[in-house]
């Protein structure tokens, strides 16, 4: 693709990188096969193709952002399955971040518009105000019909019907293992401390029963990716740059052999950070950072998880795409799941995202609950006994449409290896496992 960037625009490394991206595209529309708005709207502006034109146009003429622009640049997932198929290379992720950091800067939304993300951002990375927050929409579930804006709605029906304890394993302290063959950081997030404990502490059993001793860093936190992704910049670093601090310290004292991520939208962001950070001065650390964050499936391949456990449970994997096309980890846990004896199931479409994508069910609910029919319809024609997803935010999205339990995948590794059985197995208003689960 052409561009006409002047020198002077070309000297911010923002338009530099946006205008190296754009370059790569060559028009082809392979995106389009792939993109889920394109798959449920058929409009050619909700497709990355369509989006890089807008973008392009916005950027090279420095103007004001329009109605029609934003409306379909907020119309993107950042599922990045754009960038699984383009034969090109289109770094479309570092593209469209660009995109909505200008956005922010330059476009004054409406009242309601501004108000919602004011207050996702406000409460979202927080886990003590998430916590009350989901308090007050269980409270207010039953008026939801009462509510004018859809968005409201899903904000109310986003509450669990049960707010988990608070875990005091997500406090900052170190886990030490019988067999120490590495020492790892634990990222343990934001909103999943809000809404599923079960997923830290299976992850620090699993991993320090295999030999990994495991540090929960002082002033580590959010990564930053839910305010990254409205394009509120300043937040987002600030956020990251407080967990680069505490793992460099960590590495610089005690020594890390990896940053654990058992949260796939937290470990694209995190793995991003040298990008990020490039012009600042922490790039150094935040290049050290990325290079050795790791999903939770990676680590677990390099420390011998057991083979053979006596289970024949059928799992249908939902592949999240922050993990996916994000981190393009696609085989890992899959792998693991058939390790540890599951029978493994994939749903038709799986590249398709399920309509979570941090907080895009919360702002745009009808396009998300599409996706989640599609996703929901897909899993159940398998017949599993378990879903299982590596990301918080799609074992939500999915849990909410379905009766199937759905756990996250080093929930099930975890049991099979001699932890305890996943609560969410038992749930109210799930079903059970219909295979029996054998010891």
């Amino acid at each position: 693709m052409q561009t006409t960037f002047t020198p002077k625009q070309l000297t911010d490394p923002a338009i530099q990188r946006s205008n190296e991206i754009l370059r790569a595209c060559v028009h082809c529309g392979f995106c389009t096969a792939t993109c889920p708005t394109y798959q449920v709207l058929g409009d050619e502006l909700d497709s990355p193709r369509g989006r890089i034109y807008l973008i392009k146009d916005m950027l090279e003429n420095e103007r004001v952002p329009d109605e029609k622009t934003v409306k379909h640049i907020d119309r993107c997932l950042s599922c990045l399955a754009c960038m699984t198929t383009c034969p090109s290379g289109v770094h479309y992720m570092h593209l469209v971040d660009h995109a909505r950091a200008y956005i922010e800067k330059n476009y004054d939304r409406p009242w309601s518009d501004r108000a919602l993300r004011w207050l996702l951002a406000r409460i979202l990375p927080y886990p003590t105000r998430f916590r009350l927050a989901l308090l007050g929409a269980k409270i207010g579930r039953p008026f939801a019909r009462f509510m004018p804006d859809p968005r409201l709605k899903a904000m109310l029906a986003m509450a669990p019907k049960t707010i988990p304890p608070v875990s005091r394993n997500d406090d900052p302290q170190t886990f030490p293992a019988k067999d120490k063959k590495m020492r790892v950081a634990l990222m343990t997030g934001c909103a999943q401390k809000a809404l599923n404990t079960d997923i830290n502490d299976a992850t620090i059993r699993l991993l320090t029963r295999l030999g990994a001793e495991i540090v929960v860093a002082k002033g580590a936190g959010c990564c930053g990716a839910l305010t990254h992704h409205m394009g509120k910049e300043d937040e987002s670093h600030a956020a990251a740059a407080k967990n680069i601090t505490a793992w460099t310290h960590e590495m610089d004292t005690g020594g890390l052999d990896a940053i654990v991520i058992n949260t796939s939208g937290c470990g694209t962001t995190v793995k991003d950070y040298g990008h990020m950070f490039r012009n600042d001065p922490l790039a150094a650390d935040a290049a050290r950072i990325s290079a050795i964050a790791m999903d939770v499936s990676e680590l677990l391949l390099k420390l011998d998880l057991p083979e053979g456990a006596q289970k024949d449970t059928k799992v249908a994997y939902h592949a999240a795409c922050s993990l996916q096309h994000g981190q393009q980890i696609k085989t890992a846990p899959k792998e693991l799941l058939k390790r540890a004896g599951y029978t493994v199931l994939e749903p038709a479409d799986s590249h398709l995202c399920c309509g979570s994508a941090g907080t895009y069910n919360l702002m745009q609910p009808e396009i998300s609950g599409q996706l989640k029919t599609r996703k929901v319809q897909t899993l159940e024609d398998l017949s599993p006994d378990i879903i299982a997803a590596g990301n918080i935010g799609c074992m939500m999205q999915i849990g909410s449409g379905t009766a199937v339990p759905i756990v996250h995948t080093v929930e099930l590794l975890d049991w099979a290896t001699g932890g305890p059985q996943p609560p969410a197995l038992t749930a109210p208003g799930k079903r059970a496992p219909a295979v029996p689960i054998l010891r």
